[in-house]
């Protein structure tokens, strides 16, 4: 399946050379391992695509809506991040 998504434009270019290989999204959308996100960058200062875009096939997919790792204090606290391997 594709799945298209808005990028901001740092974090396009980011993905464009290869430094970002990962996306956190609400998980608001189905997507699975195997899936392809077309991502197309978006200006939020003029609201309106660039005309760049790029396509990544969707690895691991985590959710963490179940995850019970943490209380929401310290969810509170310290937020989230996403790490990446390498």
């Amino acid at each position: 399946m594709e799945i298209e998504k808005k990028v901001w434009g740092k974090y396009f270019q980011e993905i464009l050379e290869g430094k970002k290989k990962f996306e956190l999204r609400l998980s608001d959308f189905e997507c699975s391992e195997g899936d392809i996100l077309v991502l197309r960058e978006w200006n939020p200062e003029t609201k309106e695509y660039t005309g760049r875009v790029v396509e990544k096939k969707v690895g691991y997919v985590l959710k963490t809506k179940d995850l019970k790792f943490w209380n929401k204090e310290d969810i509170d606290k310290y937020g989230y991040q996403v790490i990446e391997f390498e």
